[in-house]
Parts: structure tokens; sequence; C-alpha cells
């Protein structure tokens, strides 16, 4: 059998490889990076079905590892407002902290131990043509790959999207946001995330701070349109982050800032070729729903080619992809988009709103349900989806 060509070796992809080999269907990634990234935090919140998926994969060292963070706390000014906790179920925490660069070790070596998976760095896809028989992929260095399948996890790069035709529908975001990763010692935030509204050292504005393992923190800022890392001048970054954590030691070890995007791709199926992850729909990153989205991708992606490559189903599965993930894509966009609504509100309406829902908050916990920090990631239900069918003997329960 031949290969499918995972286009990306970033986590979607490597998870996409090795659940193909999981169906004893060989895996070629290709990528355009010659070495694997291993800078900064990026996606640290991996839900609990994410975490399924992984220990399926051979990853199960990414739950061992990572951080199984309890608390959630949320501060108006330095007041703090509610807080509430996961619930102690499963024999899978229901969230972890790691950085992405160490998931991608994490799965990489994953890969390493499977004969059936092979990453040839260092080629970059630049364009794609198909027919009924299969796919041929161009790269930038004149060579070209043949395969049956493909899944596109590229990132938001768009080269295969323009080659198939499709757009990618949305919105960015003025406002920027500040990352920093740092290590120090903060007792009792170990296992707490906390997010401030208003606080008196980001005003208008807000800071989220993650705990991550090995005594490492991910704080993000909410800047003003236009800010840079160059324009903070001598010592800016180090009095943010004293105004956060106060005179303890702490060292930087990575800082970035970011635009946010809310977009979904207008189909994330062309024929042979599926689209996955960021490749297919971009989210605002608060209720961490861009990595526990695209590695269900992965998952449905891989196991509906394998069925097909193995001529256990027809063809027609595959149209299927695209209705159950589009629609779950669609879902994440929505909870999104509504919280930056609530976090960066655009007109004098959206601000009112949000200041009537925070006063409340702070003189009744009973209406801490209106403020919108991030609906966290939960798997998507395919009650819609063609697959799922009705069973008659079943009594509906009301």
């Amino acid at each position: 059998m031949d290969p499918v060509v995972v286009v990306g070796a970033g986590p979607v992809g490597l998870t996409a490889a090795l659940l193909l080999a999981r169906w004893d269907v060989p895996a070629l990634v290709l990528e355009r990076r010659p070495e694997p990234e291993r800078t900064g935090s990026r996606s640290i919140c991996q839900q609990r079905d994410v975490l399924d998926i992984w220990a399926a994969a051979g990853a199960d060292a990414i739950a061992a590892e990572g951080l199984a963070w309890t608390t959630a706390r949320t501060y108006l000014h330095e007041r703090e407002l509610f807080s509430w906790r996961f619930a102690d179920t499963g024999t899978l925490p229901a969230c972890v902290n790691i950085s992405q660069s160490r998931t991608e070790e994490i799965l990489t070596a994953a890969v390493a131990r499977s004969p059936l998976v092979e990453i040839r760095r260092g080629c970059e896809v630049t364009g794609l043509d198909q027919d009924e028989y299969g796919v041929t992929l161009r790269c930038a260095d004149g060579t070209s790959v043949r395969t049956g399948y493909v899944i596109a996890c590229t990132g938001g790069r768009p080269e295969i999207r323009d080659a198939l035709g499709i757009g990618l529908p949305g919105e960015s975001f003025d406002d920027r946001f500040l990352i920093v990763d740092l290590a120090a010692d903060l007792p009792g935030w170990e296992h707490e995330r906390r997010f401030h509204f208003d606080p008196p050292w980001n005003p208008g504005r807000q800071v989220l701070i993650h705990p991550c393992p090995g005594s490492r923190y991910r704080i993000d800022w909410q800047v003003p349109p236009g800010f840079s890392l160059d324009g903070e001048g001598s010592g800016g970054l180090d009095r943010r982050i004293r105004q956060v954590i106060g005179t303890r030691p702490y060292e930087v070890e990575w800082a970035s800032v970011y635009t946010f995007h809310a977009r979904v791709a207008d189909r994330m199926r062309a024929g042979r070729v599926l689209l996955a992850g960021d490749c297919a729909h971009q989210y605002a990153p608060f209720g961490a729903r861009g990595l526990n989205s695209g590695v269900p991708d992965a998952e449905n992606a891989a196991w509906k080619i394998a069925f097909v490559a193995r001529g256990w189903a027809p063809p027609a599965l595959l149209a299927t992809y695209g209705t159950e993930r589009r629609a779950a894509a669609l879902e994440n966009l929505a909870v999104t988009t509504a919280t930056m609504r609530f976090l960066v509100p655009r007109t004098d309406r959206d601000r009112a709103a949000r200041a009537r829902a925070l006063r409340r908050a702070a003189a009744d916990p009973e209406a801490a349900a209106a403020i919108d920090s991030g609906r966290f990631a939960e798997p998507f239900w395919y009650t819609a989806s063609p697959l799922t069918t009705p069973e008659p003997d079943r009594k509906s329960v009301v």
C-alpha cells in the first residue's frame, strides 16, 4: 500500500501519521522545516479527550508529563470574583498544560518507534494536482510525490488551500497579545489558572496566567494595537512581569506578540485531500479550542482514510469528514468569537454589557456565569452527521 501523505509535522500532522499507522496504513510526513521548532509554549492546554487520542497513538507521555492544573480563578481589578475546579473523574486528568514544543518531541519520538511512518524534513509543498486515482504534490526542490490521499496540516500556510481553491473567510482582531514564558518559584500558583480583568497593572485590558511543568509559567497580556516588544524600551518587560509576580526571581525563556484570527475554511475536504488543524480553522486561544480541535480532526481523517484505503468502506465515507469536522469548527468559531466579543468589545453596546456583567458578578457570585474568559474545549457531538442514525428501539428521554 502506498503511504498516505501528511503535510506538516506539527502536533496535528504527527498525530494523523501515528493514527494511520495504528490502522496499519503507512504514512509519509512532509515537513518544510529542516529541524523541529523547540522554542515557545504556544498551544499549552490539552483536554482529556485529546490526551486519550494521544495515548491511543502511543504518546501517553504527554498526559504523564503535563501539569494537571485544578483550579481557575477570575479577578476584577485585584479582587477575586469567583473560582471553579475541574471534577476529579476518569483515569486521565481533565486538562494538562505542557508546551507545544515538548508535545511535538513526544509525538516525534512515537513516530521514530513506528516502522510505518517516515518524516521527510526540508520538503516544502508548494502545490498539488489531483485526479480520480490520486494526488501529486509538488515540492520547492523540484521533486514531486504521488499518493492516494493527503491530510494537510500546514498551520496557517495557504499553499494547499490556494491550490484547492478553498477560502478561509473570517476576521482578524486588532488587539494584540504579549505572551511570555518564564521560570519562577511561585508558591500557591502551581495548579491554578488566573485570569485578571482590568488589573491596575494592565488597565482596561486582561492578563492570563497559566502554570506549566517544571516551575514554568505562561503569562498573556492583552496589549494595544501596534504594540511591539521593541517598543517596550529598557526594563519595560521586567516592569510588566514584576507587576504580576512581585520581587521573586525569574528568568524569561521566550516572549512573542500575537494577533488572533477567527476563520473557518469554506470546505475541509476537496476530493482526496482533507484539511486539518489551523490549515482549516483558526481561533482565538481563550478556551483552548485550537489544538484541541485539530487533534480530533486528525483522528477523524485518519480512520476514514484508512477504512477507504483498506477497502473497508466506500470512497463516499470521506465526504463525512468535511460534514462532521466543519460543523465542529463552526461551533468552536461561534464560542471563541463570543469570548473575544466579551474580552475585546468593539462597540459601546458590547463594552456596556461587559461592564454590567462584571459589576453584577462582583456583587453576586450567582452572576458569574455571564463572565466569558473562555469556554473550555469540549468534544463535539456529531448529532447531524450522516453516520449518526436513530435507533428505533431506543426510547427518547425528555
